[in-house]
């Protein structure tokens, strides 16, 4: 790994530093996830939606066991996203029956997946077809500053967290990053592999320049010639003068100063942003070329991450309780890192 592959742990934090000590996943129960859609089953069609909770068990392990219970092939099944393996959670299925009927998915024979509803739908569920996702953590064995717990949780609600790319994104000690690397030199892989090692190169790249964005203090405030993410959507604009407008609009959450998804041509920043931008990929040229030679279009991510309805306990065993809504794309862990070194 480079010098410049910024792992988790170091990179900078919005606060000084976390707080707190403690455990996170003594249990799958102490990590819960729950799909947001957005919208619900229309109640026709050759598709059916099923409302599955698992525990332990991998997403796409579930789609494979969906799809050979039902009889069908397994393309015949979708899903929006990809939840924690070490987590209990909650997401919807899609599977599609063309002309089958309804199996009996009481007789699902797996104990740690179940099938709570399902309903008909008109179309197949699609990769990132969600809002986001709900959370209810447990930190246990908690140690630390519980004051300073309070400030920092406050702090989170009102002004956010940097929205880096969590571990996961980067597989087993960062060796996605590296495997990329090897890509971008001429390795060859096999297809489904690459599309997640050219992911991990972006993510790098945009975690980099929050990082340095975080260190000058300015990941949520405006720089000369930044771009604007939309909250909610894919969306970005700019550059063009900060005012008022704008102002009230960052103040509110409707739009965030963002990153970039490195890929082909040159980045839309200008100024002050653009600067960081290309420095940081100057010094990373051969994450930067090989994106741009596998004709990734530069995109846009917020550099800013705010929890939806955070709400927090502690318990009669000093452990702490968190819950909260992400948008889709967005990590837990990346709030919880703020709070606690887990």
């Amino acid at each position: 790994m480079s010098e410049s592959e910024i792992a988790d742990t170091s990179l900078p934090y919005a606060c000084v530093a976390p707080p707190l000590r403690a455990r996170l996943r003594s249990t799958p129960e102490d990590f819960r996830v729950e799909e947001i859609l957005g919208y619900d089953a229309d109640g026709a069609g050759e598709h059916l939606l099923l409302w599955v909770e698992k525990r332990g068990a991998n997403t796409d392990w579930v789609a494979r066991e969906l799809a050979r219970f039902a009889g069908v092939p397994a393309m015949a099944v979708g899903y929006a996203g990809m939840k924690d393996r070490h987590a209990v959670t909650r997401q919807t299925f899609s599977v599609q029956l063309a002309g089958k009927p309804d199996p009996d998915w009481s007789g699902f024979p797996h104990a740690e997946v179940k099938v709570l509803a399902a309903t008909r739908h008109s179309r197949k569920l699609k990769r990132g077809a969600l809002r986001g996702n709900r959370f209810m953590l447990v930190l246990r064995d908690v140690e630390g500053d519980r004051e300073a717990a309070e400030r920092v949780l406050h702090q989170i609600a009102a002004r956010g967290v940097p929205n880096y790319y969590g571990e996961q994104r980067f597989g087993r000690e960062a060796g996605n990053v590296a495997q990329a690397r090897a890509m971008f030199a001429g390795r060859r892989v096999e297809r489904d592999k690459r599309s997640m090692l050219l992911s991990a190169a972006r993510s790098q790249l945009f975690n980099e320049v929050l990082a340095a964005r975080v260190e000058r203090g300015c990941w949520d405030t405006p720089l000369e010639g930044e771009i604007w993410s939309l909250a909610g959507s894919r969306s970005w604009f700019g550059p063009e003068p900060f005012g008022e407008v704008l102002a009230e609009r960052l103040a509110r959450g409707d739009i965030h100063p963002s990153g970039p998804l490195w890929g082909q041509g040159e980045p839309p920043t200008t100024a002050e942003a653009g600067e960081i931008e290309r420095a940081v990929a100057a010094a990373s040229p051969d994450l930067a070329e090989g994106l741009a030679a596998a004709r990734m279009d530069q995109e846009r991510r917020p550099l800013r991450l705010m929890p939806g309805k955070l709400a927090w306990r502690w318990m009669e065993d000093g452990s702490l309780e968190l819950s909260f809504e992400l948008p889709a794309g967005a990590y837990a862990t990346v709030v919880v890192r703020e709070l606690a070194r887990v």
